[in-house]
Protein backbone atom coordinates (compact mmCIF):
# COMPACT_ATOMS: atom_id res chain seq x y z
CA UNK A 1 0.00 0.00 0.00
CA UNK A 2 1.57 3.66 -0.82
CA UNK A 3 2.93 5.64 1.10
CA UNK A 4 4.43 9.24 -0.18
CA UNK A 5 7.25 9.18 1.87
CA UNK A 6 8.70 6.05 0.44
CA UNK A 7 10.38 8.33 -2.51
CA UNK A 8 12.67 9.32 0.31
CA UNK A 9 13.54 5.51 0.20
CA UNK A 10 14.24 5.29 -3.30
CA UNK A 11 15.96 8.72 -3.60
CA UNK A 12 18.34 7.73 -0.51
CA UNK A 13 19.45 4.70 -2.81
CA UNK A 14 19.99 6.43 -6.36
CA UNK A 15 20.71 10.13 -5.49
CA UNK A 16 23.96 11.45 -4.06
CA UNK A 17 23.53 15.28 -4.73
CA UNK A 18 22.43 17.56 -1.85
CA UNK A 19 18.66 17.49 -1.18
CA UNK A 20 17.54 20.51 0.79
CA UNK A 21 19.48 23.50 1.44
CA UNK A 22 18.36 26.34 4.29
CA UNK A 23 19.81 29.67 2.55
CA UNK A 24 19.21 30.86 6.26
CA UNK A 25 22.14 29.31 7.91
CA UNK A 26 23.22 26.87 5.14
CA UNK A 27 22.07 23.95 6.46
CA UNK A 28 22.37 20.95 4.04
CA UNK A 29 20.93 17.81 3.76
CA UNK A 30 21.30 14.80 1.15
CA UNK A 31 18.40 12.66 0.51
CA UNK A 32 20.19 9.95 2.69
CA UNK A 33 20.54 12.17 5.71
CA UNK A 34 16.80 13.78 5.28
CA UNK A 35 15.18 10.31 5.31
CA UNK A 36 16.85 9.38 8.45
CA UNK A 37 16.19 12.28 9.91
CA UNK A 38 12.36 12.07 9.36
CA UNK A 39 12.52 8.60 9.66
CA UNK A 40 13.90 8.77 13.69
CA UNK A 41 11.64 12.15 14.18
CA UNK A 42 8.79 9.43 13.13
CA UNK A 43 9.76 7.16 15.24
CA UNK A 44 9.72 9.91 17.92
CA UNK A 45 6.16 10.91 17.39
CA UNK A 46 5.11 7.20 16.91
CA UNK A 47 6.41 6.62 21.02
CA UNK A 48 4.40 9.74 22.08
CA UNK A 49 1.28 7.93 21.00
CA UNK A 50 0.92 9.33 17.81
CA UNK A 51 -0.81 7.13 15.13
CA UNK A 52 -2.11 6.97 11.61
CA UNK A 53 -5.09 9.08 11.32
CA UNK A 54 -4.22 11.51 14.24
CA UNK A 55 -4.01 15.01 13.46
CA UNK A 56 -0.31 16.66 14.12
CA UNK A 57 -0.16 20.20 13.86
CA UNK A 58 3.10 22.12 12.90
CA UNK A 59 2.88 25.93 14.08
CA UNK A 60 7.05 26.73 13.15
CA UNK A 61 8.53 29.59 10.40
CA UNK A 62 9.48 27.69 7.66
CA UNK A 63 12.22 25.55 8.01
CA UNK A 64 14.04 22.56 7.44
CA UNK A 65 11.94 20.93 10.92
CA UNK A 66 8.82 22.00 8.93
CA UNK A 67 9.84 20.18 6.34
CA UNK A 68 11.17 16.98 8.38
CA UNK A 69 7.51 17.36 10.25
CA UNK A 70 5.39 16.80 7.00
CA UNK A 71 7.61 14.06 6.27
CA UNK A 72 7.77 12.04 9.60
CA UNK A 73 3.65 12.78 10.06
CA UNK A 74 2.91 11.35 6.67
CA UNK A 75 5.16 8.26 7.33
CA UNK A 76 3.31 7.50 10.41
CA UNK A 77 0.13 7.78 8.28
CA UNK A 78 -1.06 10.75 10.44
CA UNK A 79 -2.55 13.90 9.26
CA UNK A 80 -0.47 17.30 8.82
CA UNK A 81 -2.21 20.60 9.98
CA UNK A 82 0.23 23.12 8.34
CA UNK A 83 -0.23 26.42 9.97
CA UNK A 84 1.69 29.76 9.96
CA UNK A 85 4.82 31.30 11.88
CA UNK A 86 2.52 34.64 11.40
CA UNK A 87 -0.56 33.36 12.91
CA UNK A 88 -2.04 34.99 16.35
CA UNK A 89 -3.63 32.86 19.30
CA UNK A 90 -7.01 32.69 18.04
CA UNK A 91 -6.02 31.52 14.40
CA UNK A 92 -3.92 28.64 16.77
CA UNK A 93 -6.80 27.79 18.71
CA UNK A 94 -9.13 27.23 15.88
CA UNK A 95 -6.60 25.16 13.65
CA UNK A 96 -5.88 22.83 17.06
CA UNK A 97 -9.48 22.89 17.95
CA UNK A 98 -11.01 22.41 15.04
CA UNK A 99 -8.67 19.82 13.67
CA UNK A 100 -8.62 17.47 16.96
CA UNK A 101 -5.26 17.66 16.94
CA UNK A 102 -3.14 14.81 19.16
CA UNK A 103 -0.02 16.78 19.32
CA UNK A 104 1.79 19.79 17.71
CA UNK A 105 5.21 20.73 16.90
CA UNK A 106 6.05 24.28 17.02
CA UNK A 107 9.53 26.45 18.63
CA UNK A 108 10.65 28.56 21.57
CA UNK A 109 9.06 31.52 19.49
CA UNK A 110 5.73 29.75 19.10
CA UNK A 111 5.56 28.19 22.40
CA UNK A 112 4.08 31.07 24.59
CA UNK A 113 1.57 30.92 22.33
CA UNK A 114 0.40 27.13 22.62
CA UNK A 115 0.73 26.86 25.88
CA UNK A 116 -1.83 29.94 26.45
CA UNK A 117 -4.71 28.13 24.34
CA UNK A 118 -3.66 24.52 25.46
CA UNK A 119 -6.50 24.33 28.00
CA UNK A 120 -8.79 25.02 24.94
CA UNK A 121 -7.80 22.08 23.05
CA UNK A 122 -9.35 19.11 25.28
CA UNK A 123 -7.94 16.38 22.26
CA UNK A 124 -3.82 18.13 22.51
CA UNK A 125 -2.45 15.70 24.30
CA UNK A 126 1.54 16.53 23.25
CA UNK A 127 3.43 19.67 22.76
CA UNK A 128 6.95 19.16 21.52
CA UNK A 129 8.92 22.08 20.99
CA UNK A 130 12.58 22.87 18.95
CA UNK A 131 14.34 24.41 21.30
CA UNK A 132 14.20 24.44 24.93
CA UNK A 133 10.40 22.61 26.54
CA UNK A 134 8.84 23.19 29.39
CA UNK A 135 6.90 20.76 31.63
CA UNK A 136 4.84 18.20 30.13
CA UNK A 137 6.15 19.12 26.96
CA UNK A 138 8.39 17.14 24.92
CA UNK A 139 12.22 18.19 22.86
CA UNK A 140 12.56 18.26 19.16
CA UNK A 141 16.29 16.99 20.13
CA UNK A 142 14.56 13.98 22.08
CA UNK A 143 12.21 13.24 19.29
CA UNK A 144 15.16 12.21 17.64
CA UNK A 145 16.70 10.37 19.86
CA UNK A 146 13.82 7.67 19.39
CA UNK A 147 14.30 4.29 17.18
CA UNK A 148 13.68 5.37 13.42
CA UNK A 149 10.63 4.04 11.94
CA UNK A 150 12.20 2.39 8.61
CA UNK A 151 9.64 1.08 6.97
CA UNK A 152 6.87 3.67 6.52
CA UNK A 153 2.97 3.32 7.39
CA UNK A 154 0.91 0.56 4.93
CA UNK A 155 -1.75 3.57 3.45
CA UNK A 156 -4.08 3.86 1.11
CA UNK A 157 -4.27 6.87 -1.94
CA UNK A 158 -7.43 7.90 0.20
CA UNK A 159 -6.17 8.03 3.05
CA UNK A 160 -5.96 11.48 4.59
CA UNK A 161 -2.91 13.47 5.09
CA UNK A 162 -3.42 16.74 5.92
CA UNK A 163 -5.69 18.97 6.62
CA UNK A 164 -5.05 22.52 4.73
CA UNK A 165 -7.14 25.61 5.96
CA UNK A 166 -8.29 28.09 3.80
CA UNK A 167 -7.78 31.80 4.10
CA UNK A 168 -11.75 32.03 3.02
CA UNK A 169 -13.03 35.88 2.25
CA UNK A 170 -15.75 35.34 4.95
CA UNK A 171 -16.49 32.86 7.68
CA UNK A 172 -14.52 30.66 9.67
CA UNK A 173 -11.21 28.75 7.41
CA UNK A 174 -12.19 25.71 5.98
CA UNK A 175 -10.03 22.39 6.38
CA UNK A 176 -9.24 21.06 2.97
CA UNK A 177 -8.97 16.97 3.17
CA UNK A 178 -5.94 16.30 1.45
CA UNK A 179 -4.86 12.61 0.89
CA UNK A 180 -2.30 10.52 0.35
CA UNK A 181 -3.25 9.66 -3.13
CA UNK A 182 -4.13 13.47 -3.93
CA UNK A 183 -0.59 14.44 -2.78
CA UNK A 184 0.97 12.08 -5.61
CA UNK A 185 -1.02 13.30 -8.17
CA UNK A 186 -0.11 16.60 -7.45
CA UNK A 187 3.90 15.55 -7.27
CA UNK A 188 3.86 13.80 -10.69
CA UNK A 189 1.65 16.77 -12.29
CA UNK A 190 4.10 19.32 -11.08
CA UNK A 191 7.37 17.21 -11.87
CA UNK A 192 5.43 17.05 -15.51
CA UNK A 193 4.82 20.61 -15.95
CA UNK A 194 7.84 21.91 -14.90
CA UNK A 195 9.87 18.53 -16.91
CA UNK A 196 11.94 17.88 -13.67
CA UNK A 197 14.79 15.69 -13.75
CA UNK A 198 17.64 14.81 -11.43
CA UNK A 199 20.16 17.77 -11.36
CA UNK A 200 17.63 20.53 -11.07
CA UNK A 201 18.02 23.28 -8.22
CA UNK A 202 14.47 24.76 -7.04
CA UNK A 203 14.58 28.13 -5.36
CA UNK A 204 12.05 28.34 -3.09
CA UNK A 205 10.02 31.15 -1.59
CA UNK A 206 6.66 29.94 -0.75
CA UNK A 207 5.85 29.52 3.46
CA UNK A 208 5.54 25.80 4.26
CA UNK A 209 2.32 25.85 5.64
CA UNK A 210 0.83 26.96 1.94
CA UNK A 211 0.29 24.08 -0.46
CA UNK A 212 2.90 26.21 -2.61
CA UNK A 213 5.50 23.56 -1.05
CA UNK A 214 4.36 21.19 -3.64
CA UNK A 215 6.77 22.52 -6.08
CA UNK A 216 9.63 22.34 -3.98
CA UNK A 217 8.70 18.53 -2.87
CA UNK A 218 8.14 17.39 -6.63
CA UNK A 219 11.78 18.77 -7.49
CA UNK A 220 12.38 16.38 -4.36
CA UNK A 221 10.78 13.95 -6.25
CA UNK A 222 12.43 13.91 -9.01
CA UNK A 223 15.91 14.02 -7.37
CA UNK A 224 17.01 17.74 -7.68
CA UNK A 225 18.01 20.60 -4.88
CA UNK A 226 15.51 22.18 -3.01
CA UNK A 227 17.37 25.62 -2.03
CA UNK A 228 14.81 27.36 0.53
CA UNK A 229 14.38 30.95 1.42
CA UNK A 230 12.50 31.76 5.00
CA UNK A 231 11.69 35.21 3.47
CA UNK A 232 12.18 36.58 0.31
CA UNK A 233 14.45 38.93 0.01
CA UNK A 234 15.07 40.42 -3.62
CA UNK A 235 18.75 40.90 -3.12
CA UNK A 236 19.46 37.64 -1.59
CA UNK A 237 17.19 36.27 -4.52
CA UNK A 238 19.13 37.02 -7.23
CA UNK A 239 22.10 36.24 -5.55
CA UNK A 240 21.19 32.67 -3.83
CA UNK A 241 20.01 32.14 -7.66
CA UNK A 242 23.24 32.73 -9.40
CA UNK A 243 25.55 30.87 -6.37
CA UNK A 244 22.90 27.54 -6.65
CA UNK A 245 22.72 28.08 -10.50
CA UNK A 246 19.16 27.58 -10.06
CA UNK A 247 17.32 26.20 -12.79
CA UNK A 248 13.58 26.48 -11.50
CA UNK A 249 12.47 29.54 -9.79
CA UNK A 250 9.39 30.23 -7.59
CA UNK A 251 7.75 33.14 -7.48
CA UNK A 252 4.79 35.00 -7.73
CA UNK A 253 3.47 38.18 -9.37
CA UNK A 254 5.11 41.06 -7.11
CA UNK A 255 8.68 39.12 -7.25
CA UNK A 256 8.21 39.28 -11.29
CA UNK A 257 7.33 43.21 -10.56
CA UNK A 258 10.71 43.48 -8.93
CA UNK A 259 12.63 41.45 -11.31
CA UNK A 260 11.83 43.72 -14.10
CA UNK A 261 12.85 46.70 -12.54
CA UNK A 262 16.06 45.06 -10.91
CA UNK A 263 19.57 46.66 -11.74
CA UNK A 264 21.33 45.73 -14.84
CA UNK A 265 23.29 42.74 -14.80
CA UNK A 266 20.36 40.57 -13.21
CA UNK A 267 20.10 38.69 -16.51
CA UNK A 268 23.06 37.16 -15.71
CA UNK A 269 22.65 36.32 -12.39
CA UNK A 270 19.64 34.24 -14.06
CA UNK A 271 20.69 32.64 -17.44
CA UNK A 272 20.82 29.04 -15.79
CA UNK A 273 16.93 29.57 -14.66
CA UNK A 274 14.72 27.58 -17.52
CA UNK A 275 11.14 28.75 -16.29
CA UNK A 276 9.76 30.42 -12.86
CA UNK A 277 6.87 29.74 -11.32
CA UNK A 278 3.87 32.45 -10.87
CA UNK A 279 0.82 31.88 -9.03
CA UNK A 280 -1.27 33.02 -5.75
CA UNK A 281 -2.95 35.97 -7.78
CA UNK A 282 -3.24 37.60 -11.58
CA UNK A 283 0.25 38.04 -13.06
CA UNK A 284 -1.15 40.97 -15.32
CA UNK A 285 0.29 40.89 -18.78
CA UNK A 286 2.05 44.26 -18.83
CA UNK A 287 4.42 43.01 -15.93
CA UNK A 288 4.25 39.67 -18.13
CA UNK A 289 5.59 40.77 -21.61
CA UNK A 290 8.12 43.14 -19.58
CA UNK A 291 9.48 40.33 -17.91
CA UNK A 292 9.52 38.01 -21.05
CA UNK A 293 11.27 40.56 -23.62
CA UNK A 294 13.82 41.42 -20.74
CA UNK A 295 14.62 37.92 -19.72
CA UNK A 296 13.38 35.25 -21.81
CA UNK A 297 12.70 33.31 -19.12
CA UNK A 298 9.09 31.17 -19.68
CA UNK A 299 6.72 31.89 -17.05
CA UNK A 300 4.60 28.94 -16.23
CA UNK A 301 1.49 31.08 -14.92
CA UNK A 302 -0.23 28.63 -12.58
CA UNK A 303 -4.19 28.36 -11.68
CA UNK A 304 -5.17 26.31 -8.72
CA UNK A 305 -6.03 26.13 -5.16
CA UNK A 306 -5.57 24.73 -1.67
CA UNK A 307 -8.06 22.35 -2.66
CA UNK A 308 -6.27 21.05 -5.73
CA UNK A 309 -3.00 21.06 -4.17
CA UNK A 310 -1.93 24.17 -6.69
CA UNK A 311 -1.65 22.58 -10.27
CA UNK A 312 -2.34 18.89 -9.54
CA UNK A 313 -5.68 18.80 -10.75
CA UNK A 314 -5.88 22.54 -12.18
CA UNK A 315 -3.79 24.43 -15.24
CA UNK A 316 -1.23 26.30 -16.04
CA UNK A 317 1.08 27.52 -18.95
CA UNK A 318 3.59 24.68 -19.88
CA UNK A 319 7.43 26.00 -21.08
CA UNK A 320 6.76 23.20 -23.61
CA UNK A 321 3.69 25.15 -25.06
CA UNK A 322 4.16 28.23 -24.39
CA UNK A 323 2.27 30.12 -26.64
CA UNK A 324 -0.74 28.75 -24.34
CA UNK A 325 -0.33 32.31 -22.78
CA UNK A 326 -2.20 33.79 -26.14
CA UNK A 327 -0.97 37.40 -25.50
CA UNK A 328 0.35 36.76 -21.98
CA UNK A 329 -3.22 36.60 -20.70
CA UNK A 330 -4.21 33.08 -19.57
CA UNK A 331 -3.37 30.71 -16.91
CA UNK A 332 -2.87 27.99 -19.68
CA UNK A 333 -4.99 24.31 -20.07
CA UNK A 334 -5.53 22.00 -17.88
CA UNK A 335 -2.25 19.41 -17.18
CA UNK A 336 -1.96 16.04 -16.18
CA UNK A 337 -5.43 13.95 -15.41
CA UNK A 338 -7.09 17.96 -14.70
CA UNK A 339 -10.29 18.64 -16.30
CA UNK A 340 -11.71 22.16 -16.51
CA UNK A 341 -15.33 23.33 -17.57
CA UNK A 342 -17.33 26.36 -16.84
CA UNK A 343 -20.85 26.17 -15.41
CA UNK A 344 -23.61 28.98 -14.32
CA UNK A 345 -22.99 30.53 -10.81
CA UNK A 346 -26.97 29.73 -10.78
CA UNK A 347 -26.75 26.40 -12.29
CA UNK A 348 -23.35 24.35 -11.61
CA UNK A 349 -25.21 21.38 -14.05
CA UNK A 350 -25.50 23.59 -16.97
CA UNK A 351 -22.12 24.27 -18.81
CA UNK A 352 -21.25 27.95 -20.46
CA UNK A 353 -20.36 28.29 -24.18
CA UNK A 354 -17.15 29.05 -24.96
CA UNK A 355 -15.99 32.77 -24.02
CA UNK A 356 -18.71 33.23 -21.79
CA UNK A 357 -17.86 34.00 -18.22
CA UNK A 358 -18.85 31.86 -15.60
CA UNK A 359 -17.39 29.82 -12.08
CA UNK A 360 -14.33 27.45 -12.69
CA UNK A 361 -15.20 23.91 -12.33
CA UNK A 362 -11.83 21.73 -11.87
CA UNK A 363 -12.32 18.06 -11.55
CA UNK A 364 -8.63 15.28 -11.35
CA UNK A 365 -6.93 12.88 -9.09
CA UNK A 366 -5.52 15.87 -6.77
CA UNK A 367 -9.18 17.76 -6.03
CA UNK A 368 -9.49 17.03 -2.18
CA UNK A 369 -11.81 14.97 -0.35
CA UNK A 370 -14.49 17.85 1.11
CA UNK A 371 -14.16 19.95 4.05
CA UNK A 372 -13.14 18.87 7.56
CA UNK A 373 -16.46 18.36 9.77
CA UNK A 374 -17.94 20.92 7.23
CA UNK A 375 -20.78 18.93 5.45
CA UNK A 376 -22.90 21.21 3.98
CA UNK A 377 -19.45 23.87 2.60
CA UNK A 378 -18.60 20.17 1.31
CA UNK A 379 -21.58 19.15 -0.38
CA UNK A 380 -21.98 23.11 -1.88
CA UNK A 381 -18.22 22.67 -3.81
CA UNK A 382 -18.15 19.26 -3.95
CA UNK A 383 -20.03 18.23 -6.36
CA UNK A 384 -21.28 14.06 -7.31
CA UNK A 385 -19.25 13.82 -10.02
CA UNK A 386 -15.78 15.12 -8.86
CA UNK A 387 -16.32 18.72 -9.56
CA UNK A 388 -15.11 21.28 -7.14
CA UNK A 389 -16.51 24.57 -7.33
CA UNK A 390 -13.70 26.95 -6.91
CA UNK A 391 -14.94 30.07 -6.42
CA UNK A 392 -13.37 32.07 -8.88
CA UNK A 393 -15.05 33.02 -12.31
CA UNK A 394 -13.50 32.71 -16.01
CA UNK A 395 -13.52 31.57 -19.59
CA UNK A 396 -12.62 28.62 -21.28
CA UNK A 397 -11.40 29.74 -25.04
CA UNK A 398 -12.08 27.28 -28.41
CA UNK A 399 -8.92 25.77 -28.08
CA UNK A 400 -9.84 24.73 -23.99
CA UNK A 401 -7.50 27.95 -22.53
CA UNK A 402 -8.63 28.91 -19.40
CA UNK A 403 -8.64 32.76 -18.31
CA UNK A 404 -9.22 33.96 -15.14
CA UNK A 405 -11.68 37.39 -14.22
CA UNK A 406 -11.78 37.00 -10.70
CA UNK A 407 -13.14 35.38 -7.20
CA UNK A 408 -16.63 35.30 -7.25
CA UNK A 409 -16.48 37.28 -4.28
CA UNK A 410 -14.45 39.95 -5.33
CA UNK A 411 -16.32 41.09 -7.86
CA UNK A 412 -18.04 43.84 -8.04
CA UNK A 413 -21.78 44.90 -8.71
CA UNK A 414 -22.39 48.81 -9.14
CA UNK A 415 -26.37 49.30 -10.20
CA UNK A 416 -26.25 46.38 -11.76
CA UNK A 417 -23.13 46.16 -13.83
CA UNK A 418 -20.48 43.63 -13.23
CA UNK A 419 -17.10 45.17 -12.43
CA UNK A 420 -14.34 42.83 -12.72
CA UNK A 421 -11.72 44.30 -10.35
CA UNK A 422 -8.76 42.39 -12.69
CA UNK A 423 -9.24 44.16 -15.45
CA UNK A 424 -9.16 47.11 -14.42
CA UNK A 425 -5.87 46.72 -12.64
CA UNK A 426 -4.60 45.22 -16.10
CA UNK A 427 -5.47 49.01 -16.86
CA UNK A 428 -3.84 51.49 -14.08
CA UNK A 429 -1.14 49.36 -13.76
CA UNK A 430 -0.08 50.44 -17.26
CA UNK A 431 0.08 53.97 -16.40
CA UNK A 432 4.13 54.75 -15.90
CA UNK A 433 3.26 56.60 -12.21
CA UNK A 434 1.90 53.37 -10.82
CA UNK A 435 3.83 50.65 -9.28
CA UNK A 436 0.77 48.47 -7.48
CA UNK A 437 -2.73 48.44 -7.57
CA UNK A 438 -6.12 46.73 -6.15
CA UNK A 439 -9.15 47.40 -7.19
CA UNK A 440 -11.88 46.61 -4.36
CA UNK A 441 -15.69 47.11 -3.50
CA UNK A 442 -17.30 49.76 -0.93
CA UNK A 443 -20.81 49.55 -0.34
CA UNK A 444 -22.98 52.30 -1.58
CA UNK A 445 -26.23 52.82 -0.76
CA UNK A 446 -27.47 54.07 -4.25
CA UNK A 447 -25.58 51.80 -6.30
CA UNK A 448 -25.20 48.58 -4.24
CA UNK A 449 -21.31 48.90 -4.48
CA UNK A 450 -18.79 50.62 -6.10
CA UNK A 451 -15.30 49.79 -7.60
CA UNK A 452 -12.23 51.63 -4.98
CA UNK A 453 -8.75 51.88 -6.18
CA UNK A 454 -6.04 51.05 -3.63
CA UNK A 455 -2.73 52.72 -5.38
CA UNK A 456 0.51 52.69 -5.08
CA UNK A 457 2.83 54.92 -7.02
CA UNK A 458 6.44 54.59 -8.21
CA UNK A 459 8.67 56.94 -5.87
CA UNK A 460 8.45 60.57 -6.27
CA UNK A 461 5.19 60.05 -8.23
CA UNK A 462 1.33 61.13 -7.42
CA UNK A 463 -1.53 61.41 -9.38
CA UNK A 464 -4.61 62.87 -8.05
CA UNK A 465 -8.42 60.78 -8.48
CA UNK A 466 -8.96 63.11 -11.70
CA UNK A 467 -6.07 62.05 -13.48
CA UNK A 468 -6.65 59.01 -12.60
CA UNK A 469 -10.21 59.05 -13.35
CA UNK A 470 -9.36 60.68 -16.74
CA UNK A 471 -6.88 57.78 -17.55
CA UNK A 472 -9.19 55.34 -16.71
CA UNK A 473 -12.32 56.74 -18.74
CA UNK A 474 -10.03 56.56 -21.76
CA UNK A 475 -9.41 53.02 -21.58
CA UNK A 476 -12.59 51.52 -20.00
CA UNK A 477 -16.26 51.71 -19.55
CA UNK A 478 -17.85 54.53 -17.25
CA UNK A 479 -19.00 51.78 -14.84
CA UNK A 480 -15.85 50.11 -14.41
CA UNK A 481 -13.81 53.81 -13.61
CA UNK A 482 -13.08 54.01 -9.87
CA UNK A 483 -14.67 56.20 -7.89
CA UNK A 484 -12.70 56.69 -5.32
CA UNK A 485 -8.27 56.24 -5.06
CA UNK A 486 -6.40 55.94 -1.74
CA UNK A 487 -3.05 55.79 -1.72
CA UNK A 488 -0.57 53.09 0.15
CA UNK A 489 3.04 52.06 0.59
CA UNK A 490 2.30 49.25 -0.42
CA UNK A 491 -0.84 46.56 -0.33
CA UNK A 492 -1.35 44.07 2.29
CA UNK A 493 -0.61 40.71 0.77
CA UNK A 494 -0.72 37.48 3.07
CA UNK A 495 3.70 37.22 3.15
CA UNK A 496 4.11 39.95 0.71
CA UNK A 497 1.97 37.11 -1.74
CA UNK A 498 -1.76 36.48 -1.73
CA UNK A 499 -3.29 39.86 -2.26
CA UNK A 500 -5.90 40.11 0.66
CA UNK A 501 -9.17 42.36 -1.21
CA UNK A 502 -10.75 41.58 2.41
CA UNK A 503 -8.62 43.44 4.25
CA UNK A 504 -8.94 46.64 1.78
CA UNK A 505 -12.82 46.41 2.50
CA UNK A 506 -12.52 46.16 6.28
CA UNK A 507 -9.72 48.98 6.07
CA UNK A 508 -12.50 51.12 4.38
CA UNK A 509 -15.91 50.61 4.35
CA UNK A 510 -17.28 53.55 4.12
CA UNK A 511 -16.27 56.70 1.95
CA UNK A 512 -12.38 58.39 2.17
CA UNK A 513 -13.98 61.21 0.77
CA UNK A 514 -11.64 61.28 -2.24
Amino acid sequence: MPNITTFLDVNARYCSGPAFIFAKDGRTYTFREMREAACRLAGGLSSLGIKKGDRVCIYLDTSPEYLLSYLAIWRIGAVAVPTNAVYHADEVRYALADSGAAAVITDTAGAPTVRAVRADCPDLGHVCIVGAAGEDETAWDDLLRADPLERATDCSFDDLCQLQYTSGTTGRPKGAMLTQGNWMSALATEREVLDLREGDVYLGIYPMGHVGLSWGLSVLKAGGTCVCMDRYDPEAYVRLAAEHRVTVLSAMPPVIHTLIRSKPGTEEALKQVRCIISGGGPLLPVIWAEFDRRFGIPVVNAYGLSETIVVGSATAVVPAHYSLHKGYLSVGAPVGYAEARIVAEDDPGRDLPAGEVGEIALRGPAVAKGYWGMPEATERAFLPEGWFLTGDLGYLDEDGVLFVTDRKKDMIIMSGWKVYPTEVENVIVEHPKVADVAIFARPDERRGEVPVAAVVFNPGEEMTLDDLTAYCRERLAGYKVPREMVVLDHLPRVSGWKLLRRTLREMYPVSSGN
